[in-house]
C-alpha cells in the first residue's frame, strides 16, 4: 500500500482495523482468493508432502515460465500455456519416474530432468518470441491484490473440481502412499494413481501460480503441510492442522501488506516459514521429552510390576 495521507494506518481498536481490510473490492477478492488457494494447496500438499513428491511439486511449479512464454509466442491466453505446460509436465514426471520400486534418488533425478527441459524451453520460447515478457515479476510473485472476479470465479471452480478428484482418490491413494508394494499386492494400481495425483498436483499449480506466482504457490504447497506432518501423525487431524495454518498464513500475510509497502507474497512466506520453524522446534521438544520419560517411568516403577 501507499505510504501517503490516504493509506490505512494500524490503531489500538482492532475491530476498527480489521473492517478496513474489507473496505474494498479488491482486498475482498484477496482474501477469498487466498483462502481458495490455502484450502486447495493444503489439501493436495499434504498428500505431496506424505508422498515425498516436493520436488515433483516444484518442477511443476516452474512449469509457468515455458508456460507463459510459449503462450506469447502462440498469441494465445497464458492460462492456456499454464495449464497446457503443467499437465505435459505432470504426465512426463508420472512416466519417467515409474514405479514405487526406484529408489527417492532415481525419481528425483528423473524429476530433475523434466525441470531442465522445461527451463530450457522457456528460454527457446523467449527468444523466438523476440519481444519482452512482460508481467515477469508477476510471473514469479503473483499478484494476489489485483485478483479480478473472473479469476477467482475460476480459481473457485477448478478448486473444487481438485479438492473433489482429491476426495474420490483419498483412501487408495493414502494407502498406496503409505505402503505401495502392500497396496499393488490387494490390487491397487499404485502406479496409475501415482499419474493421476501428479495431473491433479499439475492442475492446482496451474490455477494457482496465475493468481499467487511461482514462489508463492510452492511455499502454500509446502510450509504448511510440512509443519502440520512435523506435529502429528494422524491423517485427519494433520490434514485439519494444514488447512488452518494455510488459512491463518494468507490472512496474516493480506492483513499486514494492507498495512505497510511490502508486497503480501513476502509476508505470507516469511510467516509460513516461521511456523514451519516452531513447529520443527515444538515437535523436537515434545520428542526429547517422550524419550526422557521413558526411563523415568522405569526408574519410578515397582520392582516387578509391568509397564503397558
Amino acid at each position: 500500500m501507499r505510504a501517503d495521507a490516504s493509506s490505512p494506518t494500524l490503531g489500538w481498536n482492532l475491530a476498527r482495523d480489521a473492517s478496513q481490510l474489507f473496505e474494498y473490492h479488491f482486498m475482498i477478492n484477496a482474501l477469498l482468493a487466498g483462502s481458495v488457494v490455502a484450502v486447495m494447496a493444503g489439501l493436495v500438499g499434504w498428500m505431496m508432502v506424505l508422498r515425498r513428491e516436493t520436488f515433483a511439486g516444484h518442477t511443476l511449479a516452474m512449469m509457468a515460465f515455458p508456460g507463459a512464454s510459449g503462450a506469447a509466442l502462440a498469441g494465445v491466453p497464458a492460462a492456456w500455456g499454464y495449464f497446457a505446460f503443467c499437465g505435459a509436465g505432470a504426465l512426463a514426471i508420472g512416466r519417467f519416474s515409474g514405479t514405487r520400486r526406484r529408489s527417492w534418488s532415481e525419481r528425483s533425478a528423473n524429476t530433475g530432468a523434466v525441470q531442465a527441459l522445461a527451463l530450457a524451453t522457456g528460454f527457446l520460447f523467449v527468444s523466438l518470441y523476440g519481444g519482452v515478457l512482460g508481467d515477469l515479476e508477476s510471473l514469479l510473485f503473483g499478484n494476489l491484490l489485483g485478483v479480478s472476479d473472473g479469476q477467482l470465479l475460476a480459481l473457485s471452480g477448478v478448486a473444487a473440481v481438485a479438492v473433489a478428484a482429491l476426495a474420490a482418490l483419498a483412501r487408495p491413494l493414502l494407502f498406496a502412499s503409505l505402503d505401495g508394494e502392500a497396496a499393488a499386492a490387494r490390487g491397487v494400481p499404485v502406479r496409475a494413481l501415482s499419474i493421476a495425483f501428479l495431473a491433479l498436483l499439475g492442475l492446482a499449480v496451474a490455477a494457482t501460480s496465475q493468481i499467487t506466482g511461482v514462489m508463492l504457490v510452492f511455499a502454500l504447497l509446502v510450509t504448511p503441510a510440512a509443519s502440520a506432518q512435523a506435529l502429528t501423525t494422524r491423517p485427519a487431524l494433520s490434514l485439519a492442522i494444514t488447512v488452518a495454518l494455510g488459512l491463518v498464513v494468507v490472512w496474516l500475510g493480506l492483513g499486514i501488506s494492507y498495512y505497510s509497502v511490502y508486497p503480501a507474497g513476502f509476508f505470507i512466506t516469511v510467516i509460513s516459514f516461521a511456523i514451519y520453524l516452531l513447529a520443527r522446534l515444538l515437535a523436537a521438544a515434545l520428542g526429547r521429552r517422550s524419550r526422557e520419560a521413558g526411563p523415568a517411568r522405569l526408574a519410578s516403577a515397582p520392582r516387578g510390576s509391568v509397564i503397558s
